[in-house]
């Protein structure tokens, strides 16, 4: 609970400050450099789909290993990973600047003024690609050890390093768009220096001495293949959309997906921030071999995810207009339906989210990658052919959104069997009380949009009232009765401490 709290503290600051400071940024930079910043820097996290993978691999053996208790096996598993990711920078500096700097110069849509200034961007984002790529393994750690505190007091200094940035900006009369990638880019790399020196100095396992194995390097890597295939899949899922809206439209519907991905970004971090926290003890239970404990964490990260996420979700889709009105003084065109978009997509992705961490504890994720990973790769040719038979930019959302369906009936077909767990069950306990919740939280924004009138007071009235009602259903419905005894306590607990 205490892990989780203060994930929450840094969640709720983070995304105040990323909310402000992605406004003034878009006010400074203006739509189109706000738009080809985004861009940019998506086209080389396409390239960090190898990263990702190994990610997830450093994870599942840390965490498994600390499940075990081998405390010997856990440096060598530390050691391989940081060999992998050096291997890994390479690769993506090599993928960089060769395809993608190709792709930047022959296929991108940017305005020829700005084609020095986007150049930049590109070249300062490898760096910081490759920054991250080494920190990998150090921030692999910290949530194997569950050290939740640990990304709460650096992820306010790295908001107080955003806020810095804006000031920055406000004040200098260069370039705002290369300022932007520079300051940017000092940010990231001191904030993966601060991790690696934590991590150094507290954590025995993560104090580097040359080690190899070149079967502990195989089961690594091979776990991490498989993860390549569907986080490739993932990162195209992710980041095609963004590319064809610049092929097709150009950056000023970047800067739209941009301003409501940063929205949705805000929203998601208060699933992962619980999932943070959850994610370690689903692997760590399959590693000592409670399955039915692990059953019981899939069943409540999955309610409880989808329960914070709807009590968000719902009433900015209603009222997102309105909310962006308030949060951006120049809103790009589209920017609300992408918005609606994404949100039901973030719902679906989330959702199934301890699902695939259960799976990727078993270490036999090779169907899952496979199938779920497929079924992502299709969202650029479909998405592709729609723009080319005349869609409009909304289109390539709703192709992403289709696929995010498919993709979550595949999961739950390959999953359940791979951690034992019945879908009868998994209906029972997450799928029932999920889609009853949906439906009857719908009721009340729609009877408050018939009765209401329009502008600001009447939406802040629709929001409210909808946050409550999908609360109560949440805690009613949503959740098991163990949790809600759990939660009554610790409010009780929590006002007793301060009556005394």
């Amino acid at each position: 609970m205490r892990n989780t709290a203060l994930l929450y503290f840094r969640m709720a600051l983070m995304m105040c400050i990323n909310l402000y400071t992605s406004r003034v940024v878009l006010q400074v930079l203006g739509v189109e450099d706000y738009g080809i910043f985004y861009v940019v820097w998506g086209l080389v996290y396409i390239f960090g789909f190898i990263n990702d993978s190994m990610t997830a691999s450093t994870q599942r053996f840390l965490t498994f290993e600390l499940g075990t208790g081998n405390k010997q096996r856990l440096h060598e598993v530390f050691i391989t990973s940081v060999h992998i990711h050096f291997i890994i920078s390479l690769i993506v500096i090599l993928l960089s600047e060769t395809g993608g700097l190709w792709f930047l110069s022959e296929k991108m849509t940017i305005p020829d003024g700005r084609r020095s200034a986007a150049f930049w961007c590109f070249q300062l984002s490898i760096v910081t690609a490759v920054a991250e790529v080494m920190s990998c393994p150090y921030q692999s750690v910290i949530i194997a050890r569950e050290k939740m505190s640990a990304f709460a007091y650096i992820s306010i200094f790295d908001a107080v390093l955003k806020l810095a940035i804006v000031g920055a900006l406000l004040i200098t009369d260069y370039d705002h768009l290369i300022v932007y990638a520079i300051l940017y880019t000092c940010e990231k790399l001191l904030i993966r220096l601060i991790y690696n020196l934590y991590c150094t100095r507290n954590f025995e396992e993560s104090r580097y001495r040359w080690f190899h194995d070149k079967s502990l390097f195989k089961n690594m890597s091979s776990f991490a293949g498989w993860s390549m295939f569907g986080n490739l899949a993932y990162v195209l899922y992710m980041q095609g959309p963004n590319m064809l809206l610049n092929v097709f439209f150009g950056p000023v519907a970047n800067a739209a997906q941009a301003a409501a991905s940063q929205a949705q970004n805000a929203i998601g971090q208060f699933s992962r921030n619980f999932q943070l926290a959850i994610n370690p003890q689903i692997t760590k239970t399959y590693a000592s071999e409670q399955l039915e404990e692990m059953h019981l964490l899939i069943f409540r990260g999955s309610r409880l995810t989808f329960c914070l996420l709807l009590m968000l979700c719902l009433p900015l889709m209603v009222e997102a207009p309105m909310v962006l009105g308030l949060w951006l003084k120049e809103v790009p065109e589209g920017t609300a339906t992408f918005l609606r978009f994404l949100l039901v997509i973030l719902l679906i992705q989330q959702t199934a989210s301890p699902l695939i961490t259960s799976v990727s504890a078993t270490g036999n994720i090779k169907n899952y990658q496979i199938i779920t990973g497929g079924l992502m790769l299709t969202i650029v040719p479909v998405a592709y052919i729609v723009l080319k038979m005349g869609g409009a930019p909304w289109s390539v959302f709703a192709v992403y959104l289709c696929l995010a369906v498919l993709t979550f009936v595949a999961t739950l077909r390959i999953t359940l069997p791979a951690v034992k767990l019945s879908l009868k069950d998994y209906t029972n306990n997450v799928l029932k009380p999920c889609v009853f919740v949906l439906v009857a939280s719908l009721i009340t924004p729609f009877l408050l949009k018939q009765v209401t009138g329009e502008g600001v007071l009447f939406s802040l009235l629709t929001i409210s009232v909808t946050v409550l009602a999908t609360g109560i259903l949440c805690y009613t419905i949503g959740l098991d009765k163990e949790m809600r005894v759990l939660i009554k306590n610790k409010v009780k607990s929590w006002f007793a401490k301060k009556t005394n």
